[in-house]
Order: C-alpha cells, then sequence, then structure tokens
C-alpha cells in the first residue's frame, strides 16, 4: 500500500494520523480531551502543577523488544528539566506552574532512528533537505506500507491519478474523485479542525466589533454544507460552550449594525474588505464574498498558498488544540501566533487562569467564559468543520 499525504513535516512534527501508527506519548487524548494512560500508568502533581511527575507502565515495550524504562523515552523542553529517580519514573520541573502539561507529552516518543512502541515500525526514511518525503513502514504481520508526503492537495491528487499512491488520507476537496467509478471515497466529519475568517484586528475598520459583528451576520454557514462550528473549541471537548452568541444568518441585523456605525456616508457606501485564502478554500471564500457583497461589502478575494503575513480577512482551516488552552492564539502577548492581533486583558486573564487551574470543573468554567466573551467580540467568524475525505483505489 502507497499512501499519499499533504504537507511538509520534519521528523519531529509527523501528522498524527502517521504517529498513532508508530508510536505513543506518556499519555493519550481521547476524542473529548480527557488525558488516558499512554507509556505512564499514572502521574502526579504535588506543588500545583509546577512540578509533573509520571511513573511509567512496565507492559510497555519499544519495536526492538526492549522494555521502555525512563532513560530511554525521550523528550525536550526548553526550560524544562528532566530527572529520572529510578528506571519507571520520569520527573519534569517546569519553571511555573502549568495545568495542561499531562497533555502536552501526549506527544509520541521515540528511541533513536524513529522507533517507537506502535504497531507499525519505520523501516526507511527519506528526506529532502530537512522534510520528510517518504516513509516505509512494517507492521507485526510483515504488512508493508509506503507514506509519501506532498505539499499540496493538487500534488497528492495528481500523484494518486499517476499512480505513484493507492491511497489519499484527509483530502480536504474529494474533487474529481467523487465523480470516478473505479475509486472507494469514505468521509468522516473532522471535528478536530474548523474552517473560519480570521480577521486582522488592527487594520482599519476591522478593528470595530460592529463591523466585524456585521461580516459575522452576513455569513450565511448553513449553505457551505457542512456541520457549523461556533466556537474554537471541538464540540466534543469537555469544555466546550454550546451557550454562546451562533451570529446566525441574519443580513437584516449585518445591515443595522452598518448603518449605525459612526462613519462618513461617502465611505459607508464604499465599504471594502480583502479576504485571503488558500487554493483549496476559494470556491468557500467566493460564496462569503457574495454574502458580504448583499449587505454593501465589497470583497477583493486574494488566493496564497502560504500563512500571509499581512492580509484583513484570512479565511483558513484551524486545528484546535486537544486541550483547550488557546494561550498562544489569542493571548495579546503572543504576537507571532495570534494571527488576529487580538487584544482583551480579560480574555488574557481567562486564559492565564485556565493554565494554573487544576481542578477540571473550575477550569471548565474559565473556558466557559473564555469561549463566552471571545464570540462577543468576533475577532473571527466560525463557519464549519470540515469533512476529511479518504480516496482508495478499488
Amino acid at each position: 500500500m502507497r499512501v499519499g499525504i499533504t504537507g511538509r513535516y520534519h521528523t519531529d512534527d509527523l501528522p498524527e494520523i502517521i504517529l498513532q501508527d508508530i508510536s505513543e506519548g506518556l499519555t493519550k487524548i481521547d476524542d473529548a480531551g480527557q488525558v488516558t494512560a499512554g507509556l505512564a500508568k499514572s502521574w502526579e502533581t504535588n506543588d500545583n502543577g509546577k512540578t509533573w511527575i509520571f511513573h511509567l507502565d512496565e507492559n510497555k515495550f519499544w519495536q526492538d523488544g526492549k522494555k521502555v524504562s525512563s532513560e530511554t523515552v525521550q523528550y525536550s523542553f526548553e526550560n524544562v528539566p528532566i530527572e529520572r529517580p529510578d528506571s519507571s519514573t520520569l520527573v519534569f520541573r517546569l519553571e511555573s506552574p502549568f495545568a495542561p502539561f499531562p497533555s502536552v507529552v501526549a506527544k509520541s516518543t521515540f528511541k533513536k532512528g524513529l522507533l517507537g512502541t506502535g504497531e507499525w515500525r519505520v523501516v526507511n526514511l527519506s528526506l529532502v533537505g530537512s522534510y520528510v518525503e517518504r516513509l516505509s513502514l512494517v507492521n507485526k504481520n510483515g504488512d508493508k506500507k509506503v507514506v509519501k508526503f506532498y505539499p499540496t492537495e493538487e500534488r497528492v491528487k495528481l500523484a494518486f491519478k499517476l499512480g505513484e499512491v493507492d491511497a489519499i488520507y484527509d483530502l480536504i476537496d474529494p474533487k474529481p474523485f467523487d465523480k470516478w467509478g473505479v475509486v472507494k471515497l469514505s468521509q468522516i466529519p473532522d471535528l478536530g479542525r474548523y474552517v473560519a475568517v480570521f480577521f486582522n484586528t488592527k487594520v482599519g475598520l476591522l478593528g470595530n466589533k460592529d463591523f466585524r459583528q456585521a461580516l459575522s451576520y452576513a455569513t450565511d454557514k448553513e449553505i457551505l454544507g457542512y456541520e457549523r462550528a461556533i466556537s474554537p473549541l471541538s464540540p466534543l471537548s469537555w469544555a466546550y460552550n454550546p451557550q454562546v452568541k451562533p451570529y446566525s444568518f441574519d443580513q437584516e441585523r449585518a445591515r443595522e449594525l452598518i448603518k449605525d456605525m459612526d462613519l462618513p456616508k461617502e465611505q459607508k457606501e464604499n465599504l471594502s474588505v480583502k479576504l485571503t485564502t488558500t487554493p483549496v478554500l476559494l470556491e468557500i471564500a467566493e460564496k462569503i464574498a457574495g454574502n458580504w457583497g448583499e449587505v454593501g461589502v465589497k470583497t477583493v478575494l486574494q488566493v496564497t498558498s502560504n500563512l500571509p503575513t499581512e492580509y484583513e480577512a484570512f479565511l483558513a482551516i484551524y486545528d484546535i488544540p486537544s486541550d483547550p488552552d488557546q494561550y498562544s492564539t489569542w493571548h495579546s502577548t503572543q504576537l507571532e501566533t495570534n494571527i488576529t492581533k487580538y487584544s482583551n486583558p480579560r480574555i488574557d486573564k481567562l486564559l492565564e487562569d485556565g493554565r494554573l487551574e487544576l481542578d477540571q470543573e473550575k477550569r471548565k468554567a474559565i473556558y466557559f467564559d473564555f469561549q463566552r466573551f471571545l464570540l462577543e467580540d468576533a475577532p473571527v467568524i466560525f463557519l464549519y468543520h470540515p469533512i476529511s475525505f479518504s480516496v482508495q483505489r478499488e
């Protein structure tokens, strides 16, 4: 079996669809975001989340047959020393308390040469520069699988057409294979991602909450044909708040908000937004542009293959973190990862508190408030959860 996957990856950031086959971490995370046992059977903190102690499962083995021990478990976090008081215990000493840390060590760990603990073992690895081009895998039954990585969906689709691969995993756009009669096309809703319009809140009128809300109401999320997303968290998450402002399609409300904005008449009659997106989402962007035009906002579309450094509105797919902690995405100090440049002291405080609170019910209350206040400010339009398509030759 030869499998094609879209994306450029290094050996230390392979996609989860591959990692889950070849190894595991100290912990695992279920669909609801709950942390469960992995290589570690238990863990605890005795100082409110600053020091984390993990106890290994004595029945775990590497693919070379050797027992998993504290000496062979390799993690590297900046400014986090790791102690190994005995062969079955690891101690992580953090600079400050961090409640989500058990979810961080769900990241798969390996011995040298990508030797893991999973059903599939890496027997060969090809690189182009620092990027993984190809992985050759074998399982305990001797079955073989080759995984090839391609930079874009267009390129992986071409590889399938040319016979370079027999299957494609995790396609966003199934065309043209949805019209082929000689392939098996399967699909599942991907509740671990959402598609959204991110606003640059430091640019022009997009710094105005009323204008952002108007664009949110003006966007018909239902005609997109997917399961609605209304929150930055997965609807499966233990911290998901379903009682947030949904911004249901209401163009009359959008017009009212625009009408009430304190702007010169000429400016109000010549509203425009530049919407940037990737090729795979261009069709969705065109529908959104049509919606915005109906409430008097001209939309200029721009297509890019990379994350733009400067933009007004950016239509993109976002991978939802397994833990509800979204400090890096929304906290005002995170200049490199807060792509909306959003700044709100209340949101900052909630995100800070959520990282410190160990009690899950109290954390849940914090993240309920985080979602509620974020949606009120509308720095982003949450659209839908995409469908993950897989294609295989019959």
